[in-house]
Order: structure tokens, then C-alpha cells, then sequence
């Protein structure tokens, strides 16, 4: 088998272990479920227990179409870069669908189970998965689909590097203090920690490769 057969293969069976835990305990569901939690973690709508299944399928879609660009990367950027990043976008795909396949089952799990606190499951996975995302980011080379693509990164490659080098260590220690700080705050604080985090994530590199670009792309 090919290896981007057997990459699908795995990105398939990923995408189908939420719908199989929803049939699992579909027959076990009250006829109406919890479809929405607001920033307390508290259910504030609700829909059939056939809603069940709606998660998973919006998750198997955007999963499915991320999976495709990644893994597609070479044939559809027209950027080049070097031939090893293959196979870490074809990883950075599976990474990518693992990551929505947990998700979809935290919501099933938050939904068949309303004494749950979905806020201590949802957000700590989030961070998890974003220090996971940072790990990849220094080994990402310029392209237009995955990173920081900024107009500075795309044009100058040193740029780029460097940004995402910062972005990797700012993402994986960000990542996790997200996760330690949602399980161990209140639902309202650790949420506003989280999307803080998020922002300081996404605004300190953005404002380092912008000064690097000022200053001629040059590191000092």
C-alpha cells in the first residue's frame, strides 16, 4: 500500500471513531440533548437526539478538506520548497485530523453526558492541541496554506524562519498554560485566560516578523 493511501486510510478511520462512539450510545440518549454550551459550560440549546450525529459530520468535512490541501501541498502551492516537507505536511495532516476527531468525541461525550463540565474537557484538549501545532511550526518551510502568512513571511524566507521558530516556543509553552489554567480556574475565568493566551499567541509573532521586516530582515 501506498504510503498516501495509508495516510487517508488512517485520516478515514480517524474521522470515523466519533460517529461509531455516537451510534454506541445513541440508543442510551433522552430524546433531547444539549447542542450548545455557553462560556459558563452550561447547556443553553437543545435539539434531538439524531443532533447527535451533527458534530461528527461538520468535523469529517473541514477534517477531510484540511487532510486533502495538506497532504496535496506540493501540487497546489505555488511556492517550492524543499522535497522532506512531504512528508511533515502529509503528518501535520493526520496531526490535524486527530485533532478534530477528539473534539468531536469531547462534544459527544459533553452531550450525552450533561453533569459533564465541558469547559474542563474542551478548552485543556484546545491547548494541548495547540502546543501540538507548535511543535510543527519550526520545521513548516514558507508556503500559503499552514503558518504564519504574513506579507513579510512570504516574502523573504529568513523572515519566515525565524517568525515560526518564535511561534513554535510562544504556541507549545502558550498551549500548555492553557491547559493547566482551564482545568484549575473556574469555567468564566479560565476561558477568558484561554482566549488571552490565544490573542498573545497570535499577536506577539505577527509583531516580531513585522519589527524583523522593518528592520531589513535582519535578526537585530
Amino acid at each position: 500500500m501506498k504510503k498516501s493511501s495509508s495516510h487517508l486510510l488512517i485520516a478515514l478511520v480517524l474521522l470515523a471513531i466519533p460517529f461509531g462512539y455516537a451510534a454506541y450510545i445513541y440508543p442510551s440518549l433522552p430524546e433531547t440533548i444539549p447542542t450548545h454550551f455557553n462560556i459558563k459550560g452550561e447547556a443553553d440549546a437543545y435539539g434531538g437526539k439524531n443532533s447527535i450525529f451533527l458534530g461528527p459530520g461538520i468535523m469529517s468535512v473541514v477534517g477531510l478538506f484540511v487532510f486533502f490541501i495538506l497532504s496535496n501541498i506540493k501540487s497546489l502551492d505555488p511556492k517550492r520548497y524543499k522535497e522532506q516537507d512531504d512528508s511533515l505536511y502529509k503528518k501535520f495532516a493526520l496531526f490535524t485530523v486527530a485533532f478534530l476527531s477528539l473534539i468531536s468525541c469531547i462534544i459527544i461525550f459533553s452531550s450525552s453526558n450533561q453533569s459533564v463540565d465541558i469547559g474542563k474537557l474542551l478548552l485543556p484538549a484546545l491547548g494541548l492541541s495547540f502546543a501540538g501545532f507548535g511543535w510543527y511550526m519550526p520545521k513548516i518551510h514558507q508556503n500559503y496554506f499552514a503558518g504564519f502568512k504574513l506579507p513579510w513571511t512570504l516574502e523573504n524566507e529568513d523572515n519566515w524562519n525565524e517568525t515560526h521558530k518564535l511561534a513554535g516556543k510562544v504556541w507549545i509553552y502558550g498551549g500548555f498554560i492553557q491547559a493547566i489554567a482551564a482545568l484549575l480556574l473556574p469555567n468564566k475565568a479560565g476561558f477568558i485566560v484561554f482566549f488571552s493566551i490565544t490573542l498573545i499567541m497570535v499577536v506577539v509573532p505577527s509583531v516580531f516578523s513585522y519589527r524583523m521586516f522593518k528592520r531589513g530582515n535582519t535578526i537585530k
